[in-house]
């Protein structure tokens, strides 16, 4: 009984900074959101759901909600997908030390950097259109192409391959991670049985990265949200509208001192982004 105790004291000692600092730094400043939002941005008076009112029937608020949500829905899937077929061809390999490297290479690179890389490559004149144009007049099937890849709806594709580049190596190192907890004895007694390469990646390597499986959906979830600064260095502040995200909105908000309705959206977005990250967690336990 007395270690008991002595266990939950040092654990209460052991958690409580990390308590403090998200209780004053995360929960504090949300709630004062969360009263910010139900008052006017000038006069600070309660107005009621008003706010709430006026963000749903705006139409780019709504706009960014859709491309928020479309480009979670893209990008998660294949990015997961993709990290997995490239951890398990990369698992089989001796010497890996420097591919995971060259892999993780983008997530080390400025965003400043990679911005700089992506409007040499897709604007106008960029060399995208440089090599399609040089392709065309070699083979004679078409002329010079001078397609604006950032400013037209193909800046939704353009977005997508930039975040699936980026945090591939990231994904594919937390793949790797959860291949290496696999049992060697468990695998080999698969093929000893006669199980084949398909059935023991359906029947022991998949059900045993349900673990790694679900840290990675909730990191790609939460990574999706940092795209913005991609989006907006590389399109400004009113980007084409395939690729007007929420971070558009809040910031278009702040700059305009729109704090009401900005307060109203952050509530909403918080709510929606903690009751996807229940309902994964739950569908996770549930499947265990």
């Amino acid at each position: 009984m007395k270690m008991e105790r002595k266990k939950r004291k040092y654990f209460c000692l052991f958690v409580l900074p990390g308590f403090v600092g998200i209780t004053a730094f995360v929960l504090l400043p949300f709630l004062d959101v969360a009263k910010r939002s139900f008052t006017t941005a000038v006069t600070g008076e309660f107005n009621g759901v008003k706010n709430y009112q006026s963000i749903f029937q705006n139409q780019a608020f709504l706009l960014a909600v859709k491309n928020t949500v479309r480009f979670t829905l893209v990008c998660i899937p294949i990015l997961v997908g993709a990290g997995l077929v490239m951890a398990l061809m990369l698992s089989s390999l001796k010497k890996k030390g420097f591919i995971k490297s060259l892999c993780l290479f983008p997530l080390a690179m400025p965003t400043a950097t990679v911005v700089m890389v992506w409007k040499l490559v897709f604007y106008k004149q960029g060399f995208l259109n440089l090599l399609l144009t040089r392709l065309g007049q070699w083979t004679g099937l078409y002329g010079e192409v001078h397609m604006d890849y950032l400013g037209t709806g193909a800046a939704f594709q353009v977005l997508v391959a930039s975040y699936v580049w980026k945090n591939m190596g990231y994904t594919m190192i937390l793949w790797l991670a959860g291949l290496s907890g696999i049992s060697a004895q468990m695998i080999e007694a698969a093929r000893v049985d006669g199980a084949g390469g398909w059935q023991r990646l359906w029947r022991i390597v998949l059900p045993n990265l349900r673990g790694s499986l679900f840290t990675i959906v909730i990191l790609s979830f939460l990574n999706s949200f940092k795209i913005y600064r991609e989006a907006y260095l590389t399109a400004g502040a009113y980007p084409d509208k395939s690729i007007y995200l929420l971070q558009h909105l809040f910031n278009n908000w702040f700059v305009n001192l729109e704090l009401d309705k900005m307060a109203a959206a952050a509530v909403c977005t918080g709510g929606v982004l903690m009751g996807a990250i229940l309902l994964l967690q739950r569908l996770w336990e549930g499947s265990e």
